[in-house]
């Protein structure tokens, strides 16, 4: 075993994956990764205390964000990036305590070794992430429960990240992951306080959540119901993918003016539905589907593509595209050229990459047609007396949401077919990359509703928990689980993890989890889960449809 990685819904054999990642990451990568969340605990230790002392930290709020993010499957595969990321670290740790000491505070003699640990070679730390990664913890259930808070993070970590990256943020976010970082390290903590651990994740989940919405909403303006273009037209193209609207931004106002139009790609789908980004004649549309599937259409693009985030699929060998690639963000993979972060009050340099649009051919047109989307929650609000009224006549008889993630296994064809068995007096409320499985289906509407409601990005799911609330609001309802809404979540990283944790927060019961349960949850801690919230795996399309329906 050259390493441990059970975080993603692919992990192999269900179990973990001990060689190399399913995902392409490479075992240095995965060792280094954990080495970088390790040094994260250390670094919080002193921002906790320094905090109690009234000393705030914004650069290390920064810095454990960018980590966790970092780590996020599909985000980054740079091993250099994440030695440098180690070193800065411990460099801060350092500094945080100094500043801890002299501002009056003491460092316990049995503090957790994540606070007191350095190293300065590649080798003295190859040589510690033997000894501190997710196997380190031996009680299986307790590793379980603190993997499942750590997974949480990373996800309130992303979406964290991208409010900031508008200016917008919460101290009190801040404050709870490093708080729940250090809890992590905490072997007083018995299995039902991490229970409840899991549950305060899943609170701030939804704050990180609601930070994002407010954030995304006041500088963009609501979602609008949207027709998506998913042809091409002539000019030469950047193809933008992952989930940083700010990106988005920065790369739109830079390309204006320039022949080079713009596409989104997977989940930068919705930047379509926002008002702000109309007004750029040269934003076309979207290009292809999920993220899974952007070997074979990254190089009938042509153009370069711009990663904003996670969600990158390693490239086949002599793949055409390779030297297209560019990150920027979290995201990274080696030999792909990185974008570095703007100067404070600027935009990021988005000059290389227009030159290199400028030099390639147009997009090969692999669909044509239009895509309906922008059904966030101010958008849904607006037309509840339309729904009501559809609910009470009869004429809508349920609500399925379907958010969640898109992955590879064959399995998730489960998908596609559970939404075209559906009958035609239900509607599907989606957000995330799982709409793919279905959001080009010719499915039709109800009373001039589409059958298919896309609110968003994967972080856009707090939208659907805000229609679900206000319809409980409308219906005069004292639970939220009455409402003619089911839950069948595909799932596939850690943002899908807090989106789960969040809905388990807000008191969403027996929501279906697939396509199959995590791997990191061990027999225990997945008994006490299905028994308190009712969570099940998916069966048979006809079976589970036949479930909901009865």
């Amino acid at each position: 075993m050259s390493m441990f990685c059970y975080q993603c819904q692919e992990t192999a054999k269900g179990t973990g994956c001990t060689l190399v990642g399913v995902c392409g990451k490479k075992d240095n990568v995965a060792n280094m990764q954990d080495l970088l969340i390790f040094i994260t605990k250390g670094i919080s230790f002193f921002t906790n205390g320094l905090r109690k002392l009234g000393v705030e930290t914004d650069e290390a709020d920064k810095f454990i964000v960018d980590s966790l993010f970092m780590t996020i499957t599909n985000a980054n595969f740079d091993f250099d990036r994440f030695v440098a990321k180690v070193r800065e670290g411990l460099k801060l740790r350092d500094e945080l305590k100094e500043k801890y000491l002299k501002a009056g505070g003491s460092v316990p003699a049995d503090v957790h070794e994540s606070a007191t640990w350095t190293g300065h070679t590649v080798e003295e730390f190859e040589a510690k992430n033997i000894s501190i990664g997710v196997l380190a913890t031996k009680n299986e259930d307790i590793r379980s429960l603190r993997e499942l808070v750590i997974y949480g993070l990373k996800g309130i970590a992303a979406y964290t990240e991208h409010a900031n990256n508008l200016g917008f943020e919460d101290k009190s976010i801040h404050k709870f992951i490093q708080e729940a970082l250090v809890a992590t390290t905490n072997d007083s903590l018995n299995a039902d306080q991490l229970v409840a651990l899991v549950m305060e994740t899943g609170k701030f989940g939804v704050s990180a959540m609601a930070l994002l919405d407010k954030a995304n909403t006041t500088t963009y303006g609501n979602p609008e119901i949207t027709k998506v273009n998913i042809g091409v037209r002539n000019n030469p193209g950047i193809l933008i993918s992952g989930h940083d609207l700010r990106d988005m931004e920065d790369l739109l106002v830079q390309t204006e003016g320039t022949g080079v139009d713009v596409y989104t790609h997977s989940e930068m789908l919705p930047a379509n539905y926002y008002p702000a980004f109309k007004k750029y004649k040269h934003f076309v549309g979207n290009y292809g589907g999920s993220w899974w599937q952007q070997k074979e259409e990254f190089e009938t693009f042509n153009g370069p593509i711009l990663f904003t985030t996670n969600c990158i699929v390693p490239p086949k060998a002599g793949a055409s595209y390779f030297d297209k690639v560019y990150t920027t963000g979290s995201s990274g993979f080696t030999g792909f050229k990185h974008i570095p972060e703007r100067p404070a009050g600027g935009r990021k340099d988005f000059s290389e990459i227009i030159e290199h649009a400028k030099l390639c051919k147009p997009p090969v047109e692999i669909e044509k047609g239009e895509i309906v989307g922008g059904f966030a929650h101010n958008q849904v609000v607006a037309l509840a007396d339309k729904v009501v009224e559809a609910v009470k006549s009869g004429a809508i008889r349920k609500f399925f949401v379907m958010a969640g993630c898109d992955g590879r296994f064959k399995q998730r064809s489960y998908y596609t077919e559970f939404a075209q068995a559906l009958p035609k007096d239900t509607v599907i409320m989606t957000a995330g990359c799982a709409k793919y499985r279905y959001n080009k289906l010719q499915l039709g509407d109800i009373g001039g509703i589409p059958r298919v409601l896309d609110a968003g990005q994967c972080n856009d799911s707090y939208s659907l928990a805000v229609i679900a609330l206000k319809l409980k609001e409308v219906f005069n309802l004292n639970d939220i689980n009455e409402l003619p809404i089911a839950y069948n979540i595909a799932w596939y990283e850690q943002k899908a993890v807090i989106v789960l944790l969040a809905l388990l927060y807000l008191g969403v019961k027996n929501i279906h989890l697939g396509p199959t349960l995590p791997g990191f949850l061990s027999p225990n801690v997945a008994k006490v889960i299905v028994e308190k919230f009712g969570i099940t795996g998916i069966g048979t399309v006809e079976d589970d449809i036949k479930l909901f329906l009865s």
